[in-house]
């Protein structure tokens, strides 16, 4: 029962009332966490992400290195020349190109066991087509040193100018004609590059016994 003009009802503050002030009531001060204590890094980590993805980048790299020195190291399996020779008994005198050329064919037809044969037929048959070079035209879309053509299903461009791949394919439908060991080379020839000159490739047989015999004797260079 309150009395007007008497004591004034007790009023209780609730946590956070403002004094007559204006200021808020300050509750117990509170110490700062443990983690607020600790001073913020200079720099920033790399995520792991970034990690990860530098990781990629040199594996990537790592296989791109090897695969270029095994593509070298190919390569270097056939001994190439780059000198010009003359050959003795038939005269022909063949440019460091023509001598490269040939080094590569008779040693792919070598490394098949393939006898000595037919890789005088091959390098007959390159002699006649492009001169032992390896030549980035020809009739048509003819191409490389045995001017194979893509169309006719020899290869893609890029691998009929591959002079590895020219002699193997060559030697692969040269060994599927019957009897082509006993032919004349022209006939051997003819019956794999179906040519519209025939006997042209027998024009080049004596010097492609011979080239093939120098080669085949282990002799790096012409004799």
């Amino acid at each position: 029962m309150s009395a007007r003009g008497g004591s004034a009802t007790a009023v209780r503050r609730t946590p956070g009332a403002r004094s007559r002030s204006g200021t808020a009531a300050r509750g117990p001060a509170r110490r700062p966490s443990r983690g607020s204590s600790r001073r913020p890094a200079r720099g920033r980590r790399p995520a792991r992400r970034d990690l990860a993805g530098w990781a990629w980048v040199g594996v990537v790299v790592l296989v791109v290195v090897l695969l270029a020195l095994s593509a070298r190291a190919a390569r270097d399996d056939v001994p190439m020349a780059t000198a010009e020779c003359t050959l003795p008994a038939t005269g022909m005198r063949l440019s460091g190109e023509q001598v490269g050329n040939a080094r590569t064919i008779a040693q792919v037809g070598f490394d098949r066991g393939l006898p000595h044969r037919a890789v005088v037929v091959a390098l007959a048959t390159a002699m006649q087509e492009s001169s032992l070079r390896n030549l980035p035209y020809g009739d048509r879309d003819s191409l490389g040193l045995f001017q194979q053509r893509p169309s006719q299903g020899w290869g893609t461009p890029e691998q009929v100018q591959d002079p590895v791949y020219a002699a193997g394919i060559f030697y692969d439908r040269l060994v599927e004609v019957p009897g082509w060991e006993g032919r004349r080379v022209t006939d051997a020839a003819q019956i794999v590059q179906r040519s519209a000159f025939p006997e042209a490739y027998e024009r080049w047989a004596t010097m492609a016994e011979e080239l093939t015999a120098a080669l085949a004797g282990g002799d790096r260079g012409c004799p």
